[in-house]
């Protein structure tokens, strides 16, 4: 019993280790001079059902994180802390949208992305697509995802994938990277460094 409880602590410090290093190297990717490329054109579909290009955005600051609605404990912890961020900003985050892109389009339908957002504030918008328009925005934003399979049935799967905020200008551009394991009250401290 003992050997087998030590290696889901190995398993779950090893899987945390991985998001890190993936995220650390997605952090390392676009603090660089070429980080000017992240970010573009795409067309999605909003919690609504209707179609959404990158131009109905324009004119708001964007906070745009990339996961999906069965992720166990990262996407559900950075989504709390952005809520809790916007909430520390004030009025200071009126123009700010936080956009949430799954990952997982075959799960993530746009009611299923309603549902799952509204546990975390009505400010979210949540974006889906087919599998093909995922990644495309995913390569736009340079984001890593993989389908790791835990069992025979079709829904028994997680998804690897890098755990990164991309702060978006009211021009479209990328402006900065935010680390998504901040604690809330740096995440709103970054995103105020960069709004007017």
């Amino acid at each position: 019993m003992r050997i087998i409880t030590d290696k889901k602590i190995l398993f779950g410090l090893g899987g945390a280790t991985v998001l890190l290093i993936v995220g650390l190297a997605v952090f390392l990717r676009v603090s660089t001079p070429a980080a000017a490329a992240i970010g573009g054109p795409f067309t999605l579909q909003d919690i609504h059902g209707r179609t959404v290009t990158d131009r109905d955005f324009r004119g708001s600051w964007l906070l745009v994180y990339f996961g999906y609605s069965y992720c166990p404990d990262v996407c559900p912890t950075t989504l709390n802390d952005v809520s809790t961020a916007l909430d520390q900003l004030g009025d200071r985050a009126r123009d700010l949208r936080p956009i949430f892109i799954t990952i997982d389009p075959r799960r993530d339908t746009p009611q299923a992305l309603a549902t799952y957002l509204a546990a975390f504030s009505p400010r979210l918008d949540g974006l889906t697509g087919t599998p093909e328009q995922i990644a495309a925005v995913a390569k736009e934003y340079r984001v890593y995802y993989a389908e790791h399979r835990t069992g025979p049935g079709p829904d028994d799967y997680t998804m690897d994938h890098s755990s990164v905020l991309y702060l978006v200008g009211p021009d479209g551009r990328f402006r900065s990277v935010i680390r998504a394991d901040a604690p809330p009250d740096q995440i709103a401290a970054d995103i105020a460094k960069r709004l007017p």
